[in-house]
């Protein structure tokens, strides 16, 4: 963990409270400002002091026509600026002596603002940011080209300073780095991103400059959580949760899945959230066992099974939950066979995630307890194989932050600060039986687990919960949301709708 100081919650509070006044960004300086400056600051650690790093806003993205979709920011320049505004970009130089951090804004365009609002002044963005160093947008290629030409840029005093000569000396030696991030290359025959051809542009006209990749860097500096990010996860996580809730109170014989999806999303905007961090998943009966289902369009009927998968992005962060509850409260025998085998699974993934584990132990754990319930229930007749895999068809860990599938590498052991989420699922699809070649042992297994499937065909059951690894241990970030079978089936009783 980090040696800075460890933020008060009231603080935190306050700085939410008033980032919810000011969506534009004209917070003033706080605890979320600092916490930017020191993400910043370890990235420039890891930087070469003859090194330029940028990092871009994501572009604007057509609907259609002249529509465009809701914007969302790039999420390593969310993290490493807060500043949700298209048009911006991040220049990073470690070896500069006092502008270290520069940031390129959108110039005030008073047409356009009218149309789509406010753009952040210099100053704002500065509050915003904790960056003092603030340019337009207009003037990103002249710097570039300063900083490649060996020509100082902005105030003459910084050139009399000699404030860029580190770099320059870099790019005299052949030893400068252009420090992008370019992430997992492109197949052959795909497009290139805008990193890749900002880097290749840069190679056909700054001859000696190297490109490197910041892309692992961030994803290492981001899947370790920051006190100030743990705390903003945690409320995220129950703005949720209690979205969850106002789902299971919505959820009854008659209604449609969409019923339930719009309580959901109404409390994520009544309690500030940003938007949906993922778009919702509301299946029911059949659809439990689709895993990306997303119509929201079918209407619930008496003994259905309802699997909701569904969180708020908060403040740029995202948790992800899962229940599975019967709309009409109270679960069948057979959905609680199926049910139990889930939360075993689920449980035995708990007790493996702890710090200088792999996430690879967690899902192990959880494997194995899966195994034995389906064996129990007859749907495989044979543990030792991937029979299991028929059922059980989907990864189980995943990191959650700015993305809600966000970055971070799965060999590294688990420490305080990461947050993922474990979630075993079932989905009990007799049409997956289809796609298994036709072989002898196939043929012996359709038949034999045939009983099963005519008793539990068409559920689907998964479980998921956020967690934040601390010093002391896991904690669950959804654990307000109900879980076991008699705490869910009080929870729907308590409506008082069944």
């Amino acid at each position: 963990m980090s040696s800075r100081r460890l933020v008060e919650p009231a603080a935190i509070v306050a700085v939410l409270a008033a980032l919810l006044l000011c969506p534009a960004g004209g917070a003033t300086a706080g605890p979320l400002q600092d916490d930017l400056k020191a993400r910043r600051g370890r990235l420039l650690d890891q930087l070469t002091p003859q090194s330029l790093a940028v990092v871009w806003s994501a572009p604007t993205r057509v609907y259609s026509l002249d529509v465009d979709y809701e914007y969302r920011q790039d999420s390593n320049l969310l993290y490493l600026t807060g500043i949700n505004q298209p048009g911006t970009t991040l220049v990073l130089m470690p070896g500069n002596k006092t502008q270290r951090e520069i940031l390129f804004v959108s110039e005030p365009n008073p047409a356009r603002e009218h149309r789509e609002g406010h753009i952040l002044t210099r100053e704002e963005a500065t509050a915003a940011s904790g960056i003092t160093a603030v340019y337009y947008a207009g003037q990103l290629e002249p710097f570039l080209a300063a900083m490649f030409g060996h020509t100082a840029f902005g105030d003459p005093k910084l050139a009399e300073a000699r404030e860029y000569q580190t770099f320059f000396d870099g790019v005299a030696a052949g030893r400068a780095s252009l420090a992008l991030p370019l992430g997992p290359p492109p197949q052959p025959s795909a497009p290139l991103g805008p990193a890749y051809e900002f880097a290749n542009k840069a190679r056909d006209r700054y001859f000696g400059v190297s490109v490197t990749d910041t892309w692992p860097i961030l994803s290492n500096l981001r899947q370790v959580k920051t006190p100030y990010e743990l705390a903003v996860l945690d409320q995220s996580a129950a703005i949720s949760s209690d979205a969850h809730l106002a789902g299971m109170r919505a959820a009854r014989p008659g209604r449609y899945e969409y019923e339930v999806e719009a309580e959901i999303e109404r409390t994520y905007l009544s309690r500030g959230a940003m938007s949906w961090g993922y778009p919702s998943i509301v299946g029911s009966g059949p659809n439990a066992t689709i895993l990306h289902y997303e119509a929201s369009s079918r209407q619930m009927q008496d003994g259905d099974l309802l699997l909701v998968d569904a969180a708020a992005n908060f403040q740029g962060l995202t948790v992800d939950i899962t229940r599975t509850y019967p709309v009409n409260g109270r679960f069948t025998d057979a959905q609680k066979d199926i049910y139990h085998v889930v939360l075993a699974a689920q449980e035995a993934g708990i007790r493996a995630a702890k710090s200088g584990n792999k996430t690879a132990d967690i899902t192990r754990a959880a494997a194995e307890a899966v195994k034995a319930g389906l064996l129990k229930l007859g749907l495989i007749t044979d543990a030792s194989g991937d029979q299991y895999r028929t059922w059980y068809t989907h990864g189980i860990v995943h990191w959650i932050g700015m993305d809600v599938h966000d970055v971070g590498d799965y060999e590294r052991p688990l420490a305080p600060g990461m947050a993922f989420v474990i979630e075993p699922g079932l989905y009990i699809r007799p049409q997956a039986l289809d796609t298994l070649p036709d072989t002898p042992e196939n043929r012996a297994f359709k038949a034999a687990v045939a009983p099963a499937i005519a008793k539990y065909r068409n559920i689907g059951v998964r479980v998921e919960d956020s967690f934040a690894l601390t010093e002391t241990g896991l904690k669950t970030l959804s654990a307000r949301v109900p879980k076991t079978i008699e705490d869910v089936e009080r929870t729907l009783s308590q409506s008082g709708t069944r």
